[in-house]
This record gives structure tokens, C-alpha cells and sequence, in this order.
């Protein structure tokens, strides 16, 4: 499992009402939602590496 690292995060309000109400509509803490949709983002891009699986955790 890859290390896992903290940052501060600067988010506009309307942003991240948006976000949070979306983790809850997918049952997932808004941490979880954030990485899930930046997974995404890089895997549609071609940005992520093929070999390394979604990781879907709510931690």
C-alpha cells in the first residue's frame, strides 16, 4: 500500500458543499470523495498508472 501524506487543501464554499453532499449521497467521508474524484480525474487522463488499483477505503 502507498504511503499516505497530508496537505492543506484551499476550497471555495460552494465547492466544498458540493463535495460533501456527494460523499454522503456515495456513503463516503468527504476525504474519501476527494481522493476517489482526483483518481478518476488522473485515470480518465491517462495520468494514472495502469497497474495501480482504484483504491475505494473510506480511512
Amino acid at each position: 500500500m502507498a504511503a499516505r501524506k497530508s496537505f492543506a487543501l484551499r476550497i471555495d464554499s460552494r465547492t466544498l458543499e458540493a463535495m460533501q453532499r456527494w460523499a454522503k449521497d456515495d456513503l463516503r467521508s468527504l476525504n474519501a470523495q476527494i481522493e476517489f474524484v482526483l483518481r478518476e480525474s488522473l485515470r480518465k487522463s491517462g495520468r494514472l498508472h495502469p497497474s495501480d488499483p482504484p483504491k475505494d477505503t473510506d480511512e
